[in-house]
C-alpha cells in the first residue's frame, strides 16, 4: 500500500509540475501579444488590421488555459479520492 502512496504522489508532484510550466507559458505567450500588438499598434481584436499573430497566440493562450484548467480539476479529483 505504501508503494502506491509514493507513486501517487510522485504523480501529483509532476502533474503540479505540468501545471506549472502551462502557466509559465501562459504569461510567455501573454507577453508575446502584448509585443504583437505594439508593433502594429493595434490592442482591439475587432479591428481588421489586428495582427494574425496576436489573434494565433491568443487562441494558442486560451487553449492552454482549457487544458491547465482539465489539469487542476483532475489533480483535484484525485488528491479528493486519496
Amino acid at each position: 500500500m505504501q508503494e502506491m502512496s509514493r507513486s501517487g504522489a510522485a504523480g501529483e508532484l509532476r502533474l503540479d509540475a505540468l501545471v506549472a510550466d502551462l502557466w509559465w507559458r501562459v504569461r510567455l505567450i501573454n507577453t508575446d501579444i502584448l509585443e504583437e500588438e505594439a508593433r502594429a499598434g493595434v490592442f482591439d481584436v475587432l479591428q481588421p488590421t489586428y495582427p494574425l499573430l496576436a489573434l494565433n497566440l491568443r487562441a494558442r493562450r486560451d487553449n492552454l488555459v482549457s487544458t491547465i484548467g482539465v489539469l487542476e480539476q483532475r489533480a483535484r479529483s484525485t488528491s479528493e479520492a486519496a
